[in-house]
């Protein structure tokens, strides 16, 4: 595993910083040989470094906000519970056909308190990928992760979701072994458990892949990830026949936290290190800790009626719509 801060690949947008920031750490070098004849010139650097980073990262757009949630180097489930939830006990299988290792669940303590965990999983190369289907979950990973939150709700053990995923696995096996009411049943199941629910998106909330364990009663959602009915390269791709229009599809989606947020879809936004959660995974890992350790608190005081009769009223009020008569 990545420990704290990590070397990345710069994104397109990110070049310009990338290459400040080698320069900076070279004159560093250089520096500790002779601290005063360089000091001017770091200092100067370092300005000049700090004006570009918020530039860029204060004016992200959408299509930007998409990358960052995509990179390959961004920490995934099994990452932030490692930080998290060192004690994480992994529950495997669904107790009809397999284990889909797309999906994760299971048990820990977090903050002290007893909690089941569940999140979708991706790889870091192409041998694990292959293992997590690229964070894809067939119908037994849903089906897995209801197993464990019922188990929690058996318990009177609160639930964390983390969402992580370009959408559930959409091949023949899935689609023979009924993806659609999979992911049906935990929404059902999920709106009437007696048990707090918190879902943490954190990099991809991809269609009903995510919504598959995001029925909650608080959504968090990091600063850079996305949740959206659909990809902006499929949207693109239907309205405009050609996926290079992307960009100007992540803008119409209104898919980032910003947007979400201010619609009222999601409950907060937990901020990231600058440049996104890729550069250090650790520092991410704090930030959502603190974020997470409060919300619980707050809705884990909260009695399994009141719990279940805010999480129905919260989904009613999805949408806006207009009644006219005849």
């Amino acid at each position: 595993m990545l420990q704290g801060k990590v070397t990345t690949t710069p994104l397109e947008f990110e070049k310009t910083i990338w290459e400040m920031e080698r320069a900076l750490e070279a004159m560093k070098a250089r520096a500790k040989e002779d601290p005063a004849a360089l000091a001017e010139e770091v200092a100067k650097l370092e300005k000049e470094l700090g004006e570009a980073r918020q530039a860029v990262y204060t004016r992200l757009t959408a299509w930007q906000r998409v990358q960052i949630a995509r990179h390959p180097q961004r920490p995934y489930t099994l990452d932030f519970l490692e930080r998290l939830a060192p004690g994480f006990l992994e529950l495997g299988g669904d107790r009809a056909f397999g284990n889909d290792a797309a999906m994760v669940a299971g048990l820990a303590t977090f903050g002290g308190r007893k909690a089941a965990f569940v999140g979708q999983q991706k790889g870091r190369n192409l041998k694990e990928n292959l293992r997590r289907n690229f964070g894809c979950p067939h119908p037994e990973g849903y089906r897995k992760a209801l197993r464990v939150m019922r188990l929690a709700a058996t318990f009177g053990l609160p639930i964390v979701a983390f969402i992580d995923t370009p959408g559930a696995y959409p091949g023949v096996g899935a689609e023979e072994r009924h993806i659609g009411q999979a992911i049906a049943q935990n929404l059902l199941e999920m709106s009437e458990l007696p048990v707090p629910i918190v879902a943490v998106v954190l990099g991809e909330g991809g269609s009903g892949g995510a919504l598959g364990i995001g029925v909650a009663d608080r959504i968090l959602m990091l600063e850079n990830a996305y949740y959206s009915v659909i990809s902006p390269e499929g949207c693109a791709a239907i309205l405009w026949e050609s996926r290079i229009h992307a960009p100007e599809a992540a803008e119409a989606l209104r898919l980032t936290a910003q947007d979400l947020h201010q619609m009222g879809l999601i409950d907060e936004i937990v901020p990231e290190p600058e440049g996104g959660s890729h550069r250090d995974w650790d520092k991410s890992a704090q930030l959502l800790e603190g974020v997470l350790l409060r919300t619980l608190e707050e809705v884990c005081a909260l009695d399994p009626g009141t719990l279940v009769r805010r999480r129905y009223e919260k989904i009613r009020r999805y949408g806006v719509w207009e009644e006219k008569g005849d």
